[in-house]
Parts: C-alpha cells; sequence; structure tokens
C-alpha cells in the first residue's frame, strides 16, 4: 500500500548522510511513521525534486503537502508532536541554549569538517589547518561530556543527537588518528552512539526506491520508544 493511500509523511533519505541520520533519529523517537524513500544522490528522483527544489536529503513530505526540508526543522516538527524521551527538555539547560550549540556544529564546524574531510573541492583548502579549526569545536564539547556524559546533562537530548552524526563523520575521515586524540570524553560519547540500538537501527540498509514502488516502513515497530 503506498504513503499516499496510508496518508503517511514521505521521508526522502540517504543512509550515510549526517543530516539525514538526525532527521531519521528523531522521527524514530518520536514514533512518527512514515514511509522511507532511500535515494542515490547521483540519480535523484524526479519526485523528490518536484517537491524540493533544493535537492537535498532530508526531505519530509507531509500529509498536507508541506514540505520540510531542513534536517533541524524535520527534528522539531516530530519531536513537538510527541517527545517521549525528552529531547527538547534538557536537563542541563534550555532548548535555545541547544539551538545555539547545534547552529555553530551546523556552520563553522561543519564548514572545517568540510575542508578537512573533503579537501580537494576547495580550493587552497589546508586540511590539516581545517582540523585544526573543527578541533576547537571538539574541545567545548569535551568540556561539557567531562561534567554529565552528555551535552545537556545525565541523559542524551536533541544536542547530542543532532551533533552527533557530524562528529561520527570527522572521526572517520582519519580514525586511527582520531583514536588517538586527548578527546577521551567525546571518543566515549561517540563510540556509546554508535554503538546504540536507536543509531543501528536508523543505519540498517535499505535499496534504493524506485518511481513507482512503495517505499520503506519507518521506523521499524521495534525501534519506536514506548
Amino acid at each position: 500500500m503506498s504513503a499516499v493511500e496510508n496518508r503517511l509523511p514521505i521521508l526522502y533519505s540517504f543512509r550515510r548522510c549526517p543530516y539525514a541520520m538526525r532527521a531519521r533519529l528523531a522521527l524514530q523517537s518520536s514514533g512518527t511513521a512514515c514511509e522511507l524513500r532511500e535515494i542515490v544522490l547521483r540519480n535523484k528522483p524526479a519526485e523528490m525534486i518536484e517537491s524540493s527544489e533544493k535537492a537535498t536529503v532530508p526531505v519530509l513530505v507531509l500529509q498536507d503537502g508541506t514540505v520540510l526540508e531542513e534536517s533541524l526543522d524535520i527534528m522539531l516538527w516530530a519531536l513537538d508532536n510527541h517527545d517521549p524521551e525528552h529531547w527538547l527538555t534538557p536537563a542541563g539547560n534550555s532548548l535555545d541554549a541547544m539551538l545555539e550549540l547545534i547552529k555553530r556544529c551546523d556552520d563553522d564546524f561543519k564548514q572545517h569538517l568540510d575542508r578537512y574531510k573533503y579537501s580537494t573541492r576547495y580550493e587552497n583548502a589546508d586540511p590539516g589547518y581545517h582540523r585544526r579549526q573543527a578541533c576547537l569545536f571538539l574541545g567545548e564539547l569535551e568540556t561539557r561530556l567531562a561534567q554529565e556524559g552528555h551535552l545537556f546533562g545525565v541523559r542524551p537530548s536533541l544536542a547530542d543527537m543532532g551533533i552527533a552524526p557530524f562528529i561520527r563523520q570527522f572521526a572517520n575521515t582519519d580514525r586511527p588518528w582520531f583514536d588517538q586524540t586527548s578527546y577521551t570524553h567525546v571518543r566515549r560519547w561517540l563510540d556509546r552512539f554508535t554503538a546504540s540500538a536507536p543509531f543501528q537501527s536508523i543505519m540498517k540498509k535499505h535499496p534504493a526506491w524506485v518511481s513507482g514502488e512503495p517505499g520503506v516502513a519507518f521506523p521499524a515497530p521495534d525501534a519506536i520508544p514506548t
């Protein structure tokens, strides 16, 4: 049965994209049922491009035709509807404080991450310089994580789930180097995140979606928090 017949939101996603990862994490945590359409970046489906001219994942098309094309907007929409794990209400501060830290990740840190990981795509980019600049953000996370194990208190929050996929991407650029750094708390936090059942669940592989065919039911029934 199609998503239209089911009247489910449609999520265009790409498994390895950190933006899509955090959107899937929030949809899963909130128990928001949708049809997942895994795409191939070099062959984006026309339906996705018609829905979002930006044509970058993730894209969430709601039942009423509303299109959410920013990962953080998808997270906030899903969690505003249902937040059983209390990601929006951290024990250690406020939603505004979390959004400010996520913005710095998305802006400054991501800029240096891209020029470190994909230095050949940027003219005169020095990957060593950009790695050092990115580490300034890691140093701040290290200080936060040393206190209570998560970015805003003793339990995971929107900030942890919104930032961890990008730290994972940074770490995997040169894993032997990262594993010997002094960011002990960041490394432990990241290891817990990647080994967690929620992350393992949203990283399951799915075949590329074919136009005219149904997508995949997401999240898996056993992955929805009670």
